[in-house]
């Protein structure tokens, strides 16, 4: 070959080199720009001396959360992560800014495909081995049945061990990591005058090191009268997608809204009257969990780990364990800075696009926050613990991987449902209804965004395309527009409601992946209007203040 030519080769290669590196670029500052920073601040003047001693041990628990959480979600996140921080290029460095908001380096807007690197992420992240098959867990527990509850447990992580599996507790996995967030509860607790927070801080830390959250969450369902609510600890199991069995790690340090939260405590009343209301038979309702359902408005100071990662929440249903909820309920904690930055930022310029202007008026911040109020409050009600074939057990462990999005699917059908209810008790004025279906509608549009195979995408999905057949909404083709039929709305909605509890009491697996499979899909006039909103950021990106100052 002469010299020219090879010449030219390499001049051909470097070009081609150097467009393909603006093109990742370009990518990637395409992915961050989906994210509008927006500033979390707090009232620090709320606070006392002490109590903000609490908050800044609270928050330094909570950036460990972040390092546990970062190795549950990928094995590789720390070595991926220090590469990135010790790069000067322009690629790596936009790639870190990414991977810091999605605790990692996958895409959770796109199906977790990778945007740094070419591997996979693995179906059960970093909670079992990662080649690690389904049919490998179930021909171990159907071989040693003694295992079975350590290994559908959501406190233990899968090992390869001799050619076998074992279940290890976190307590142990995570035992460095877990003794310095106790230590630091402990150290919040020193400064806590609230006797019932100074208790569940105290309790939350011995659980890091015992492996049993039980006393600790029951104790979360106590705390009274404290300006400081706070939750850390194991939780949301939406990050294995192998079993949807095992809990992911996370936090929210926040400060209570006294105003607020007072308008919300009448909704506590009414939860026997909303179990009782569900559109299933008496004999698949849930009349034994506990009664208590306290409900408070919050504004977030930091969230960490599995609460931080990617899309942002705006209220948590806590604790998950149906032990506690049986016995106490559940808490209902909305983040009401969050709800105003999104519906700001998001639903309005969203619903601006997607919906017929002559309901344009219907979408309301009420509308927005109560809805999410309900979503939380419904979380509580319908099937939990359940019996299959004469065994005792949970929807959860029935559904596996279908359960997150069913779940999601619930609490959203049932948030439109129970404000109805609401209506007719005389909590809401008369033709709240309008705001209720409308600015729901819009949301769908917010929320599906975030991905379908996204437990809340994949549950908007299914909402939308139900009604879109069964007449409760309507898309109008020449206008490129979707609109609410207020009249066929309720019954569409009320049957939609009845399927998918059922699937949830009766446990029903293959039935839930059937609904799934049909409905929980990209459809065709849902994804001419998402394309229509390409050019809009998803979500928020939290700013924190607390950062700042620390």
């Amino acid at each position: 070959m002469k010299l020219s030519n090879l010449y030219l080769i390499v001049l051909l290669s470097s070009a081609l080199m150097f467009a393909q590196g603006k093109k990742d670029i370009q990518m990637l500052k395409g992915k961050i720009s989906q994210f509008v920073p927006v500033e979390l601040k707090y009232d620090s003047t709320l606070l006392d001396q002490k109590e903000k001693m609490v908050v800044g041990k609270l928050y330094l628990a909570s950036k460990i959360m972040d390092d546990i959480f970062q190795d549950q979600a990928y094995s590789k996140n720390a070595a991926v992560k220090t590469k990135l921080e010790s790069s000067n290029g322009r690629f790596d460095k936009l790639a870190l800014e990414y991977f810091n908001i999605m605790s990692g380096p996958f895409d959770r807007l796109d199906n977790d495909k990778p945007f740094y690197g070419k591997e996979k992420k693995p179906l059960g992240a970093n909670f079992y081995p990662p080649k690690m098959s389904k049919d490998e867990f179930n021909q171990w527990i159907n071989t040693h049945p003694k295992d079975k509850d350590a290994f559908t447990s959501e406190l233990t992580v899968i090992r390869k061990d001799k050619g076998g599996l074992k279940a290890i507790p976190y307590s142990i996995f995570y035992k460095d990591k877990l003794d310095k967030a106790s230590r630091l509860l402990k150290e919040a607790a020193e400064f806590c005058e609230n006797p019932s927070l100074k208790k569940y801080l105290l309790l939350r830390a011995e659980a890091f090191g015992s492996n049993d959250y039980f006393d600790s969450d029951m104790a979360w369902m106590d705390v009274k009268d404290s300006k400081i609510e706070v939750v850390i600890g194991p939780y949301e199991v939406y990050e294995d997608n192998l079993f949807n069995y095992k809990a992911a790690f996370e936090s929210y340090v926040t400060i209570k809204d006294p105003v607020e939260s007072r308008k919300l405590e009448k909704f506590a009343s009414y939860l026997s009257e909303i179990e009782d209301h569900l559109p299933i038979g008496q004999q698949y309702k849930n009349t034994g969990r506990g009664s208590e359902s306290p409900m408070m408005v919050v504004n977030e100071i930091y969230s960490g780990g599995n609460a931080n990662a990617g899309v942002q929440t705006l209220a948590f249903n806590l604790p998950n364990d149906e032990k506690v909820r049986e016995a106490k309920g559940s808490k209902k904690v909305m983040l009401k800075n969050v709800h105003e930055a999104k519906f700001e930022k998001l639903l309005l310029p969203i619903a601006n696009i997607v919906l017929e202007k002559d309901q344009l008026q219907y979408v309301t911040f009420e509308g927005f926050f109560n809805h999410s109020l309900m979503h939380e409050m419904s979380h509580g009600v319908g099937p939990g613990t359940i019996t299959v074939n004469g065994v005792k057990t949970e929807v959860k462990k029935e559904l596996k991987e279908t359960y997150s999005t069913l779940e999601e699917c619930k609490a959203d059908i049932l948030g439109m449902y129970n404000n109805i209810f609401m209506i007719e008790k005389g909590v809401y004025k008369k033709d709240f209804d309008k705001e209720t279906y409308i600015t729901f509608l819009a949301s769908i549009f917010r929320t599906v965004r975030f991905g379908i195979n996204e437990a809340h995408g994949g549950g908007n999905a299914i909402i939308y395309n139900y009604l879109l057949e069964n007449g409760g909404y309507e898309y109008n083709s020449k206008t490129e527009k979707v609109s609410v039929n207020l009249e066929k709305i309720y019954p569409a909605l009320k049957d939609l409601a009845n399927k998918v509890l059922m699937i949830q009491a009766t446990g029903n697996y293959d039935g839930a992946k059937i609904f799934i499979a049909k409905y929980a899909v990209l459809s065709p006039s849902m994804e001419k209007l998402r394309n229509k909103l390409s050019n809009l950021p998803v979500d928020v990106k939290p700013v924190f203040q607390i950062d700042e100052i620390k």
